[in-house]
């Protein structure tokens, strides 16, 4: 998701996205231990928005 669409929501539905996005991480990790991931560029993927949903939560707390 871009940042321009993560801006224009809550902080409930940013904590709401977090955490099925902690859900997509942790399948990925499993799939990656299995040697079933196929994509290996979604962990990073992942791995970006979480860091961007957690900026902005941080910046919402601030205001």
């Amino acid at each position: 998701m871009e940042l321009k669409q993560l801006r224009s929501k809550n902080a409930a539905e940013l904590k709401a996205h977090l955490v099925d996005l902690q859900k997509e991480q942790f399948a990925l990790r499993m799939q990656k231990a299995t040697g079933q991931l196929a994509k290996t560029h979604e962990a990073r993927r992942v791995r970006r928005e979480i860091a961007r949903v957690n900026m902005l939560l941080g910046d919402a707390a601030k205001k």
